[in-house]
């Protein structure tokens, strides 16, 4: 009987060999959605402070809900760069071969002005618009934001500097050129920054790479490097900001990737960074041997030089963490909009409704506080944004990883698996606080430019009244914050807590102005009032949250 019964089985076996269930009750792909006009919070602001930039905005945010681009962030990521010490007949090299993909982002990046709007136009608000132009950036692909932010902050510091004026032409265009030419021959430069060693970290008066005069020429003041750079970011940019140790000092000088001649300079790639995420963008360890390179400024006054574009760079992480943070929201709505559990869509379910809409005020708080450093940038508001460039910088990036975290329990298991992207926000989201000063060194520098000028103080706590009356809890809770602020501490151990009420300040203060008012009523009650928690979904109040999510999504089905 079973000889006879088993080819049929077989048969049947073959005929559908893993038909044992449907597929189904699995969440839609988070595709076909704008990030800016999709975005409310967002399109709002830009309408009402730089609606000329509407149009390139609304441009970039298409290609943020586009597949071929999603699909392109994931190749960049998976198949990484690779160094390339030698060439095939054992000449020396010092090259990093990247994936097509990798290209083509940083070709829609730069093409889009993610790097340069800011200096490009003559419209108002020329940072905020950029800023936003990041943002949406952040929600494609983190590792060619490195880039765009790096260039960015080096327009910055080549303005006013006669001998950097093809660098900063070339840096400024809208355009993408990876070829290995000498920056006479190209359509466009990528530039990088170079200055962590081994010894010092985020302490640059410890640089011991040095640098000897050489000339000086139709190029500037020439000097020879001789150290190495233990972080080294975009190893194949053009030119690179870097710090060396001169007679006078720790001394700002520039490197560019090919001599005037076109031959190469002595950069020599040791090895590239196996980081834990941002995998898409080559890090590097490398070496000078007499590298040829330009005084920037004036010798002994590095640092200084250096920080005079750096808070840029500062800022674009503050606003990069927040895109991180929109995107992983984006994709946890999207995820619980479309699942169901218990009979209902996810998103539907108390507990997890008070998450989500949690989770929506934290993320419009960071880009509001993020944009309002990026206006004061536009307004030349000095000493606000040297009190609240770090202040944000230091909360939206000590932020993202909670965060992300907390959108990756929303997808339960699917997020933890690399090819769902949640998982790589994930491993993204600590590098940001990292990056040019941790959390740390961003609440020294908070504390150090109020100590130092005693306006930058009063700066800050001026922005803050500009939005009493609006909220009795916001009054109150800035008028304590004001009391510490003029108070005397022994040491800078309660720096953290200090910078933390800052910031929710700031975030408060610029939601009460626009965000929608039930919302930065909530904002406010929960961040700086007696029911405040440190905990996602601890909202006190279950009324209203169905329209705070609703408001957040940008994928509708």
């Amino acid at each position: 009987m079973n000889a006879r019964v088993q080819p049929v089985a077989v048969a049947e076996a073959k005929a559908a060999p893993f038909a044992t269930h449907e597929v189904r009750n699995q969440a839609r792909p988070a595709l076909g959605f704008n990030a800016f006009d999709d975005d409310r919070a967002l399109s709002g602001l830009i309408a009402t402070i730089a609606p000329w930039a509407k149009d390139k905005l609304s441009a970039l945010g298409a290609h943020a809900g586009s597949e071929s681009v999603q699909e392109a962030a994931r190749l960049a990521n998976e198949h990484e760069p690779k160094l390339l010490t030698h060439d095939r007949y054992g000449n020396r090299n010092d090259w990093v071969e990247f994936h097509p993909a990798w290209h083509q982002l940083m070709a829609l990046a730069f093409r889009s002005e993610v790097h340069s709007l800011a200096w490009s136009t003559r419209e108002p608000h020329g940072h905020l618009a950029r800023a936003a132009l990041s943002y949406l950036w952040n929600q494609i692909e983190n590792g060619v934001g490195c880039p765009t932010g790096m260039a960015y902050a080096a327009i910055a510091g080549f303005s006013g500097k006669p001998q950097f004026n093809l660098w900063r032409e070339r840096t400024l265009a809208a355009d993408y050129d990876p070829r290995r030419l000498p920056i006479e021959a190209k359509r466009a430069a990528v530039i990088g920054y170079a200055m962590t060693e081994k010894q010092g970290g985020s302490d640059l008066r410890e640089t011991q790479t040095t640098a000897r005069f050489v000339e000086r020429g139709a190029h500037g003041e020439i000097y020879a490097l001789t150290g190495h750079k233990w972080f080294f970011s975009v190893p194949v940019a053009d030119g690179f900001y870097t710090l060396a140790r001169t007679q006078s000092g720790v001394s700002c000088l520039f490197v560019p990737r090919l001599l005037p001649d076109g031959s190469a300079n002595r950069i020599h790639i040791q090895r590239l960074k196996d980081k834990c995420g941002n995998r898409s963008n080559a890090s590097s360890e490398i070496e000078y041997h007499d590298t040829w390179s330009i005084l920037v400024g004036e010798e002994g006054r590095g640092i200084a030089e250096i920080l005079s574009h750096a808070h840029l760079t500062r800022l674009d992480f503050a606003v990069g963490s927040a895109g991180l943070m929109r995107q992983a929201l984006s994709l946890a709505l999207n995820h619980a909009q479309t699942r169901t559990a218990f009979g209902k869509p996810m998103s539907e379910l108390p507990m997890q409704r008070n998450v989500l809409a949690d989770l929506a005020l934290e993320s419009e708080a960071a880009m509001l506080g993020a944009f309002r450093v990026a206006r004061a940038t536009d307004g030349l508001q000095t000493r606000l944004g040297r009190v609240a460039t770090p202040v944000m910088k230091f909360w939206n990036c000590q932020r993202a990883p909670a965060f992300t975290y907390e959108c990756l329990q929303v997808h339960g298991g699917n997020g933890f698996i690399m090819e769902n992207p949640m998982a790589r926000l994930y491993r993204e989201a600590p590098l940001n606080s990292i990056w040019e000063g941790t959390s740390n060194m961003m609440c020294m520098d908070v504390l150090r430019a109020m100590q130092r000028d005693a306006n930058c103080r009063d700066a800050f706590v001026d922005e803050l009244r500009a939005s009493r009356g609006l909220n009795p809890v916001y009054d109150r809770s800035t008028d304590d914050l004001a009391d510490r602020l003029r108070a005397r501490y022994p040491d800078d151990g309660h720096a953290r807590a200090l910078v933390t009420r800052m910031a929710h300040a700031l975030q408060a203060a610029e939601m009460l102005k626009h965000g929608d008012a039930a919302a930065a009523e909530l904002f406010v009650k929960s961040r700086l009032g007696a029911d405040g928690m440190q905990v996602f979904g601890g909202l006190p109040s279950t009324e209203g949250l169905g329209a705070i999510v609703e408001r957040a999504s940008v994928i509708h089905h």
